[in-house]
């Protein structure tokens, strides 16, 4: 595999911050859903998602940059020098008594070498899932088809954001030898909704109502991720103002957000010649005058 580093085009000085972003600036770029059908970018993009995934792991980085992985995180093995086998008595150094008996340890490496490779771990797999915004806010169990035909259940936890990361522990690519299985690592795409949208953990609706709803006030039904409730709209009230539903946000932590109803008042779509009848005839108080603010 690629040097993560070169896949990623940052310096290895590069900070956790500096990786991240560069990260999503190229997820953003070559994601699957903006480039269908593009299997040079679906491969570059497995190829980002890989080496991001090594280089945003603390421990990972570390032990690739001190070279004790490699960028597909399998261990490599432990180069031995002939210094290794020196003797440190009064002699000078790699001299050694025992002729050529030095490299009597040659098949001990050799079997070591061997016995890592056997105990390699497999490789993680990188997956890329759309969820419907209803799953993503109430979680729901969906299922990926791999490309061997094969398939996972993955569970979508209620509140997860788009862009998280779900690890699938020992899902990923068998081992070579007897090692354990690598992860399946499955980023999280959102799918947006026709009329709710999600701020932190809040919920935000425009919700239509009748010139009457708002003149007189009524309750009215009002659409939540869980399911329609009853909403009371106030006597007098106007467009762009907001109602609060508590707990019917997104869950978080044992606790749901709240849902933000912003009302906006809705004239018929056709002329009603008894509500021009009724206006016609209404003469509004001297003090009501809405652009009274806007004066020079």
């Amino acid at each position: 595999m690629k040097d993560p580093y070169e896949v990623l085009g940052v310096e290895r000085t590069a900070t956790s911050e500096e990786i991240r972003k560069v990260y999503r600036r190229l997820a953003k770029k070559l994601h699957p859903d903006i480039n269908p059908g593009d299997k040079a970018g679906e491969a570059r993009f497995k190829e980002i998602s890989a080496a991001y995934d090594l280089l945003s792991d603390e421990g990972k980085r570390r032990r690739f940059d001190a070279g004790e992985i490699d960028a597909s995180g399998a261990e490599r093995p432990r180069q031995k020098y002939y210094r290794d086998f020196a003797g440190t008595g009064s002699g000078a150094a790699y001299e050694s008594r025992a002729g050529f008996a030095d490299f009597a340890d040659t098949d001990e490496l050799l079997s070591e070498l061997f016995r890592r490779r056997r105990r390699a771990r497999g490789a993680d797999l990188h997956f890329h899932l759309a969820v419907d915004f209803l799953d993503a806010v109430n979680g729901a169990t969906v299922h990926v088809t791999l490309p061997d035909g094969g398939s996972l259940s993955v569970t979508i936890p209620a509140g997860i954001e788009d862009g998280q990361t779900l690890r699938l522990r020992g899902k990923g690519a068998r081992s070579p030898g007897e090692g354990e299985p690598g992860d399946a690592l499955i980023q999280i795409a959102v799918r947006p909704h026709k009329f709710f949208v999600r701020e932190s953990d809040d919920i935000h609706l425009e919700l239509p109502i009748t010139l009457k709803e708002a003149v007189l006030g009524a309750k009215i039904k009002a659409p939540t991720p869980t399911g329609p409730v009853m909403l009371t709209v106030p006597k007098g009230a106007n467009t762009g103002a907001i109602l609060r539903l508590k707990g019917k946000g997104v869950p978080r932590a044992g606790r749901r957000g709240d849902q933000l109803v912003k009302l906006k008042i809705m004239l018929p779509e056709q002329p009603d010649p008894e509500l021009e009848a009724l206006l016609a005839s209404w003469t509004p108080k001297a003090e009501y005058d809405p652009r009274r603010s806007m004066e020079a």
